[in-house]
């Protein structure tokens, strides 16, 4: 499994991008970046575009690094940089299950999703609003595929390594492969500096 140093997870809402990204940094040692905590501030504000742009530019300058979410307007500065792009490509009712789960726990919880920012999802912004979660992913789960599907395909693209979790168990299983390939890696390395 060749996965690289710069590695980048897109997918529909509620697809799980934030957890398994951290996985991936945690399993691998990288720093993890969570682009939502880049784009929201504090009482739902959105970041400007300049303001997002050279937040991310900043989060992506090293050489080993994690970074979740679709943003477009950003994609650019990651993909131009990134070797690896994990794409959760997961049935619509897998995410659309996964989404009322997550958000029905936060809903209870009440926990903050970004340090300092107070955002919280609440009964009304969560299920009730226009802007919810569950309007956007209707909205957007099949132009973002199509957008993906394409991007695959481009040759432009050809410098990325593609990795497409089509089901939470496909997902899963490479997570547990990923992570006994590392420590095997670690092992062998540890070995050769011993001799």
């Amino acid at each position: 499994m060749t996965l690289g140093q710069r590695i980048s997870l897109v997918g529909p809402t509620g697809s799980g991008k934030t957890s398994t990204g951290r996985r991936i940094a945690r399993i691998l040692g990288f720093p993890f970046v969570e682009m939502d905590a880049l784009f929201w501030g504090p009482d739902w504000t959105q970041s400007p575009d300049d303001v997002l742009r050279a937040r991310v530019a900043d989060a992506v300058q090293g050489d080993c690094w994690v970074i979740d979410g679709n943003y477009s307007r950003v994609q650019s500065i990651i993909w131009d940089r990134v070797d690896t792009v994990v794409w959760m490509d997961y049935p619509f009712r897998t995410v659309l299950w996964q989404l009322f789960w997550r958000t029905l726990r936060r809903v209870i919880s009440r926990e903050e999703l970004w340090a300092g920012t107070g955002n919280k999802e609440t009964w009304g912004n969560a299920f009730a609003s226009r802007d919810s979660l569950f309007v956007w992913l209707t909205t957007s789960y099949w132009r973002r595929r199509k957008r993906y599907l394409r991007a695959v395909a481009s040759p432009e693209n050809s410098h990325i390594n593609f990795v497409r979790l089509t089901s939470r168990s496909e997902t899963r299983k490479w997570l547990t492969d990923l992570e006994l390939e590392t420590r095997r890696s670690l092992v062998a390395a540890k070995a050769g500096h011993g001799q």
